[in-house]
């Protein structure tokens, strides 16, 4: 596994969720905080987000995309005025345009993510991000708006695996989109640097491997001060309490989505024993695998 690829799926839980909006004329919803990651996608007309946090409202075009990363609470319409008027999304008439014409189409989701073991990746993305439909910008992201709008309609064979599948593929682009264009946050440097990216490689690749300084040094190909200074800089961990906290994550996620043994989620975690496992898990969590399991598995 790749950072990016692991960063997502230590949060991902269950499948994503995805309603179509079409609204015309003056219009104004709001959608509460959420616990996950929202999205909407715009796929014909144009309108205005408005954060709650009382960030700048953003206009969207057919073609933009937009990522909520944590849930922030925001406002839709037509203009950007006044949000006072918002009804609940959950309550919202969805009339099908306008008189004026200016009729607008949206696939409005939710991502639902498991906030206590949040990779610093995702942790610093922005309260919004915004992607902009640019010509020749994010190839891979514009194929998956087009796919996805070609697969709304349900009467399609295989459309409700299809689409759910496109949504999870949407969420990798969109935060690789981020990377390549922020101009804040330390992570698209981290990934950057080779030195770094090599090291990251090597932990995510095999994180039960009897990782040492020197021997990452060498995966790295380079001397054991340069890895610890590099690493420690960019990623904000030294290269063994990075690799310590994604063991225990990586436990943490086994004991969440998996019935495996406690002896079996230590052996891939790179644990000896399930005591060695348990002790370190309550360290860092506060409570025991088990309790933890189980705290998991009824939320």
């Amino acid at each position: 596994m790749d950072v990016v690829s692991d960063a997502i799926s230590a949060v991902r839980t269950g499948r994503p969720s995805s309603n179509r909006l079409r609204v015309g004329g003056s219009w104004c919803t709001r959608l509460a905080p959420y616990e996950g990651a929202g999205f909407h996608v715009v796929l014909a007309g144009h309108c205005w987000l408005v954060p709650d946090t009382g960030g700048e409202p953003v206009t969207l075009g057919a073609g933009d995309v937009v990522l909520l990363p944590h849930g922030a609470g925001h406002v839709l319409a037509d203009s950007p005025g006044d949000t006072t008027r918002a009804v609940p999304f959950e309550e919202m008439r969805r009339p099908a345009g306008g008189a004026d014409g200016r009729e607008v189409e949206l696939l409005c989701g939710k991502y639902r993510l498991d906030r206590s073991r949040t990779h610093p990746l995702m942790a610093e993305l922005p309260e919004v991000v915004h992607l902009p439909n640019r010509v020749g910008r994010h190839p891979e992201l514009r194929s998956a708006v087009d796919l996805l709008a070609n697969e709304l309609d349900e009467r399609r064979p295989g459309a409700c695996l299809a689409l759910p599948s496109l949504l999870d593929l949407l969420l990798i682009y969109m935060v690789r989109a981020w990377m390549s264009e922020a101009e804040t946050g330390s992570w698209p440097s981290v990934l950057s640097d080779p030195v770094t990216t090599a090291a990251l490689r090597a932990l995510h690749s095999d994180p039960a491997a009897p990782w040492t300084n020197d021997r990452l040094a060498a995966a790295a190909g380079v001397s054991r001060a340069t890895l610890a200074r590099r690493f420690t800089a960019l990623v904000g961990r030294a290269p063994m309490a990075y690799l310590t906290w994604w063991r225990l994550t990586l436990a943490a996620t086994r004991l969440r989505d998996t019935d495996a043994s406690l002896a079996a989620v230590a052996r891939e975690a790179g644990y000896g024993s399930p005591y060695a496992l348990s002790h370190a898990f309550s360290r860092e969590f506060g409570v025991t695998p088990g309790k933890y399991r189980v705290s998991a598995s009824s939320s």
